[in-house]
């Protein structure tokens, strides 16, 4: 029997809205050329995100065709996560392990991975919560070896693009008591969703540096859905067999698109209120469900989705509809993985390799060469009637050297599918994985 997979490609991205048609409903059809928001901060516009777009698309094909990862079971990421440490580690790199980085990155210069990261910080991931809204933190740290002094123009980069927060460790003499407490700010920071990160003898007496972020989501649905409606239902698993799910149910009109071979959910949190005087839009977080029609249809779907880094703009659904037989399941996924394999293949591979890498804009000269040893990943999520709680982290280690009347839709997502919490205004990714069998976490 298939381990866990079949749920869906669950991904907190970040998506744009189309600028309002003359008569806008509460919510624009999204065209496929989007608009930028009419407020929207220029490092926030749909343009600007599309290096972020393509890292997610990549990273996420990878893994989900990864026997070890996602071809195993359910899957889980934040993109945004790893695209903010990776644009950290830029932020230090020179010549060609910084072409390297923004290569992947899909950016053009530092600056603009360091003002694109601002702008994320400050819009998609500002917490909405006294406002209303969904509760929402990022936090970012750089923890140097005692030993080691960082470049003051790397901290104060770190500081004001990053909203990182450096420290000192001991890593040359009580490598063990670091990675305790880098766990314990990872714990804290994502609300105790990831009490560990790094396992034992993950840093040594060769560790230099470590950058850390983490990412913390709650939000509750716009429509929330009834528990005493939701009833234990079919899932049917991508190898033909099926298993006793909790399915959620849902009535009345929900945001779904109709394409060719497949179906998409738009679920909406509960927004957060404007401020006045507020710049910019308050985010606009929602989760997306990509169900394709056939039982073992998904992975012929995120080849689609792969392929344009547009896709899942342009298929997002336009307005309500009256649905039928509304089924979603309830479930729970953590998902944990050392990245190093899987960037190299996406062409990051200098930044890894010892007296070759270059990122000497981190520390002072005669620290020696450092080079990346480890980036380690790891991300939960959980989705039930009420909405949805996530936290992600990364961990980047260094080392020396119009109405009518339609037809009912249905929605019975009883078989794989693909799912995205988004932030609607910006653009931006946040988490991203599939669910294969949501009885397994």
């Amino acid at each position: 029997m298939q381990s866990a997979k079949e749920l869906v490609l669950r991904c907190l991205w970040v998506c744009t809205e189309a600028e309002p048609a003359p008569a806008p409903a509460p919510y624009p059809a999204v065209a496929p050329a989007l608009a930028p928001y009419p407020a929207l901060a220029p490092a926030l516009a749909p343009a600007t995100s599309d290096g972020l777009q393509a890292f997610f698309l990549g990273l996420n094909k990878r893994l989900a065709d990864d026997d070890d990862a996602g071809r195993s079971g359910n899957l889980v990421t934040s993109p945004l996560s790893v695209y903010a440490a990776l644009s950290l580690v830029a932020a230090g790199a020179r010549e060609g392990t910084l072409d390297e980085l923004l290569r992947v990155l899909g950016a053009p210069s530092r600056d603009f991975l360091a003002g694109h990261v601002r702008a994320l910080a400050e819009h998609v991931l500002a917490d909405g919560s006294r406002t209303g809204g969904p509760r929402v933190s990022f936090a970012c740290g750089v923890w140097h070896d005692s030993t080691t002094l960082l470049r003051p123009a790397y901290r104060t980069a770190a500081a004001e693009s990053y909203k990182a927060v450096a420290r000192s460790a001991n890593f040359r003499q009580e490598p063990e008591e670091a990675r305790e407490q880098i766990n314990a700010w990872v714990a804290a920071a994502t609300n105790d969703l990831i009490p560990s990160i790094l396992s034992p003898g993950a840093l040594s007496s060769c560790t230099v540096l470590v950058l850390a972020n983490a990412i913390y989501f709650k939000g509750k649905w716009e429509k929330p859905f009834d528990k005493e409606l939701t009833e234990d239902g079919k899932f049917h698993r991508l190898d033909g067999t099926a298993v006793d799910a909790p399915l959620m149910r849902g009535l009345g009109r929900h945001s779904i698109a109709c394409h060719d071979g497949f179906k998409v959910l738009q679920l909406r949190y509960v927004q957060g209120r404007s401020s006045p005087g507020q710049p910019q839009p308050p985010p606009i977080y929602s989760m997306c469900v990509f169900l394709p029609n056939a039982r073992d249809g998904l992975w012929g779907l995120t080849d689609k989705i792969a392929r344009d880094p547009g896709f899942l703009r342009k298929h997002l659904p336009c307005d309500d509809v009256l649905v039928g037989d509304f089924r979603l399941p309830k479930f729970k996924v953590s998902f944990g993985v050392t990245m190093k394999g899987i960037l190299q293949d996406m062409g990051l591979k200098e930044a890894f390799e010892l007296g070759k890498a270059d990122l000497s804009d981190m520390v002072e000269d005669g620290a020696g060469k450092l080079a990346l040893h480890k980036i380690v990943h790891r991300a939960v999520i959980e989705v039930n009637e009420e909405g949805t709680e996530a936290a992600a982290a990364t961990v980047a280690t260094m080392i020396l050297c119009s109405y009518s009347v339609r037809p009912r839709v249905d929605f019975t997502a009883d078989h794989p599918f693909a799912f995205f919490v988004i932030e609607e205004v910006s653009g931006a990714t946040l988490f991203a994985g599939h669910v294969l069998d949501p009885t397994t976490n």
